[in-house]
């Protein structure tokens, strides 16, 4: 065999490490791959969002997600799942109907969040998450688009003392494990103390595997979940100290979270965890935001993740709408920009890691009424729901120049 050259070699093994790191780091869809490599971040206070209705008549649009044709599903609150292509409109029949199944008693139960399986191009699997029937049962199951009889229930947390906080995100990793949020138990003041209570899946984010199933259980605990080998810890916990995590989404680029966790009367925060914080205890109700909440459910030694933004419950705000870290190629200039909202006030809220550590925010404008939920298409590029007007509105950047002078 002939020997290659050294500087051959070195131009071979270089060639190989930027393909692995490449197929490392997944895009949302190729234009966005493009704009990875263009991007030119620029100052959060030179950033603002327009949104346009392009959607309207849907009954309390409550979760969106993006499928790979195109298409966004739209989750309604009492269990109707519809359609919408930026082509063809909104689609009048629902794609998929559960509210058979579900518990709609109180403002806040409903069908609360909906995914697409990894391989739904394939299978048409849907995961869902709701409250119910008869007793407001926090329920995660998976179902076949349009066969909502076939619908197998995976994980349930009974919920039947009140009806407020639900959570209710479901979203795939890029590990491939199903992620699913959980509220603290509901009223105020965290009365069943789920927050720091390990035994339960109250007040937590859960992490499973989904693709097989373990004994009676029809889905398996990753091994490396943080509390699998704690005596009487629930073994799916990925994190707690939650109050209700109603919004999270994951960042496809680097796979952390990022969730929004609303306060409950003084503080809304966002919270910014990355897979090697897992197990983290983020205060709930030992803490709210930063600020002690109830000193009794503070522990000796305790370590509490602090949020990487917060902002107060009065001026107009009232419950932040968690949202989606921005991957899409319309607007280079806000690649990797985390864009919340307040369901109240509206504000749009922008956070960003800086390079150097830390994180830069802004509040870089309003969205229409009532936003419940921030979600992207198969681009990456953003749309929002508004509650009870019943609307669906894509969102663009404009970069908008700094004043002369400034």
């Amino acid at each position: 065999m002939s020997r290659r050259p050294a500087s051959m070699l070195a131009r071979l093994l270089v060639l190989a490490l930027s393909a692995s790191l490449l197929a490392s780091v997944p895009v949302v869809g190729s234009a966005a791959a493009g704009a990875s490599q263009a991007r030119v971040p620029v100052p959060l206070t030179e950033l603002t969002v327009v949104s346009e209705q392009v959607a309207f008549g849907l009954q309390r649009p409550i979760a969106i997600t993006g499928l790979p044709d195109g298409r966004m599903l739209i989750a309604e609150k009492d269990g109707r799942v519809r359609a919408y292509h930026p082509d063809t409109g909104l689609a009048v029949e629902p794609v998929l109907d559960l509210t058979a199944r579900i518990d709609t008693s109180d403002n806040e139960r409903g069908l609360l969040g909906i995914t697409p399986a990894p391989n739904f191009a394939r299978t048409g699997i849907l995961y869902v998450a709701y409250t119910s029937l008869p007793a407001g049962t926090l329920t995660l199951a998976r179902v076949r688009l349009g066969a909502p009889e076939r619908l197998q229930v995976l994980l349930t947390q009974e919920h039947a003392e009140y009806g407020n906080h639900n959570g209710g995100q479901v979203a795939f990793g890029r590990d491939g494990y199903l992620y699913w949020s959980l509220g603290d138990g509901g009223h105020a003041n965290d009365p069943f103390k789920a927050g720091q209570d390990l035994g339960t899946l109250l007040g937590k984010i859960v992490r499973i595997d989904v693709n097989r199933a373990c004994g009676a259980k029809p889905y398996c605990v990753p091994f490396d979940n943080p509390f699998v080998r704690m005596p009487g810890a629930r073994p799916e916990i990925w994190l707690y100290g939650l109050r209700n995590p109603w919004r999270f989404s994951v960042d496809p680029v680097d796979g952390s979270l990022w969730i929004g966790d609303v306060g409950q009367g003084l503080v809304e925060e966002i919270n910014h965890i990355r897979p090697s914080q897992r197990g983290a205890n983020l205060g709930w109700s030992c803490r709210e935001g930063t600020p002690v909440f109830d000193p009794q459910q503070c522990r000796p030694g305790g370590r509490y993740t602090d949020p990487v933004f917060e902002y107060d419950h009065y001026n107009d705000n009232c419950s932040v709408t968690g949202g989606v870290v921005y991957r899409g190629f319309r607007t280079p200039e806000a690649w990797g920009t985390y864009v919340a909202s307040d369901y109240c006030s509206t504000r749009v809220f922008a956070v960003r890691p800086k390079p150097a550590g830390g994180y830069e925010s802004a509040v870089i404008g309003n969205f229409p009424t009532q936003p419940t939920a921030i979600g992207t298409d198969v681009h990456g590029e953003l749309y929002v729901l508004s509650d009870l007007p019943g609307w669906l509105n894509r969102v663009r950047f404009e970069h908008v120049q700094p004043a002369a002078g400034r």
